[in-house]
């Protein structure tokens, strides 16, 4: 009965791992058709790294420990979304405190606001002499009140509200609830390296 329910459970994310896939391939390159790339070798450079990411990325969302809820047919994470954005506690003072209260990591998923959503980014630079750290998208962020940032974005603390916010694609209109945006592929697998336990740890993807 073990091995038999083992078969059928490995079909199942079979087919989960396949229609992700299915997902995230439709949706990338309908956003290649759009694009305006410089040169075929750029687009030639997009589509031969797809595969690589689009597998780990439905790979990594099936095995990820999360409160979200998976729609496979989709390829996003569904939650109930706030009446307004989650903005509470957020004030730069409690935000830098939250950053400078454990030694900060590469790749750690941070939750940034911007026009009325909430994305995700990873640090990929830490400057420790002036208090500062770099997101992979957005900028430079400075952690002390006498240097002015010049990121594109409001730096978020991670907690449970703004992390599913960000990975669900929440975003609000006029201070209403709007339809949930699709995060990017980027995003997903972010997403997937968020410690749910542990929002000063990542988890390894």
């Amino acid at each position: 009965m073990n091995e038999q329910t083992s078969i059928w459970q490995r079909d199942y994310q079979s087919a989960d791992f396949a229609e992700l896939c299915n997902a995230l391939y439709e949706r990338e390159l309908a956003q290649l058709s759009v694009y305006s790339l410089s040169s075929a070798a750029s687009i030639q450079g997009r589509l031969k790294s797809l595969p690589h990411y689009i597998k780990r990325t439905a790979n990594s969302m099936l095995q990820v420990q999360t409160p979200l809820k998976l729609d496979v047919q989709n390829a996003t994470w569904s939650a109930k979304q706030s009446l307004h954005m989650p903005l509470n506690g957020q004030d730069s003072e409690s935000v830098n405190q939250w950053y400078l209260s454990t030694p900060l990591h590469y790749g750690l998923v941070v939750p940034i606001a911007k026009d009325s959503t909430i994305l995700l980014d990873s640090i990929d630079r830490i400057d420790l002499e002036q208090q500062r750290f770099r997101t992979n998208l957005h900028g430079w962020f400075y952690l002390t009140t006498l240097e002015q940032n010049q990121a594109t974005g409001q730096l978020l603390k991670p907690n449970k509200k703004v992390m599913t916010a960000a990975c669900s694609g929440h975003c609000w209109l006029n201070a209403h609830r709007a339809n949930p945006l699709t995060p990017s592929l980027r995003e997903l697998l972010l997403s997937c390296a968020i410690n749910w336990r542990n929002f000063k740890q990542s988890l390894a993807i």
